[in-house]
């Protein structure tokens, strides 16, 4: 059980870009959750997760001795949801500008993801690291997702 939940299904054992596939995987998901229940749902279903999932990989990381396995891809999926919640993504294009922009974030860890990354410890830093990349990525996709609305909006003046 411990290995389905840490590798969201076996979607962590790609065996070409885990974390990817683990964000694909955690976007697709998020979008069926979408079409039942509502982001504010998909929001807590984060929150809860990502909480279940600093333990499990603490305890995994406790027993094992390895730190950040690529094939522990939950991490990627609790930062890919919260990249959608904070856009307020519902529609698949919304959602493919946030798993962009997620995915950027967290192979390149910029700034304060990246000190993350080294300095945090344990499940703490494993999921840590991607939440901030969720965040960024939902921030920088909203912003984006606006500027396109907007220039909908102008272009439609013209005519």
């Amino acid at each position: 059980m411990q290995k389905i939940f840490l590798t969201f299904f076996y979607s962590g054992f790609f065996p070409k870009a885990p974390g990817t596939a683990g964000t694909i995987f955690g976007a697709l998901a998020a979008w069926l959750l979408l079409q039942i229940l509502n982001i504010e749902s998909l929001f807590l279903a984060t929150v809860l997760v990502s909480v279940i999932a600093i333990s499990v990989i603490s305890r995994y990381e406790e027993s094992s001795g390895r730190h950040d396995n690529q094939q522990i891809v939950i991490d990627e999926v609790v930062g890919v949801w919260l990249a959608i919640c904070v856009s307020l993504s519902t529609g698949v294009l919304q959602i493919l500008l946030c798993v962009i922009f997620f995915r950027i974030f967290d192979i390149k860890k910029p700034s304060i993801i990246g000190r993350i990354d080294k300095n945090v410890k344990g499940g703490l830093g494993v999921v840590g690291d991607d939440l901030a990349a969720g965040l960024f990525a939902g921030i920088i996709s909203a912003g984006i997702w606006q500027l396109i609305g907007r220039i909908e909006i102008i272009q439609s003046f013209n005519y």
